[in-house]
């Protein structure tokens, strides 16, 4: 079963919210802590989250796609799999991908989503930040000497 969301942010930015795990406790509402060497997943990735109940469980990375998807063991059981892709206009397209028998997680990957959606905008300069980010003229010299 697959849970997803148009989000207004290029897929680089989307992916580096997914595959570094020192995001997660901000997009998924079920981890509140992440324990792993790995700056950004790859297969063979392992580590454990802690939930919202408290308690440790160990995952492992299972399938990376760099810059588009992965997916993971918590435990022994295979859990959601995690995919951008680019939809153009500096939007993506991000999915996760639910194991049938875990089908009501789904209503937390919904939420996680949400998350995910909030989390790149916030990242993203809007207005005069926009502009002065892409214009010469917002330069920290062009202010100078004006």
């Amino acid at each position: 079963m697959d849970v997803a969301r148009i989000v207004a942010a290029p897929p680089e930015e989307v992916w580096e919210l997914l595959a570094r795990p020192e995001h997660w406790p901000a997009w998924g509402p079920s981890v509140t802590a992440v324990e792993c060497s790995d700056l950004t997943v790859r297969v063979g990735s392992r580590g454990r989250v802690r939930t919202v109940v408290g308690i440790w469980l160990p995952f492992t990375v299972t399938e990376v796609e760099a810059g588009r998807s992965w997916a993971w063991r918590i435990g022994r059981w295979a859990a959601t799999g995690h995919r951008v892709e680019d939809v153009g206009d500096g939007r993506s397209l991000v999915v996760f991908e639910v194991p049938w028998w875990a089908a009501p997680y789904a209503l937390v990957c919904r939420r996680a989503l949400g998350r995910v959606a909030a989390l790149s905008a916030s990242r993203r300069p809007t207005g005069d930040a926009a502009a002065r980010a892409i214009s010469p003229a917002g330069s920290r010299a062009a202010r100078r000497s004006r």
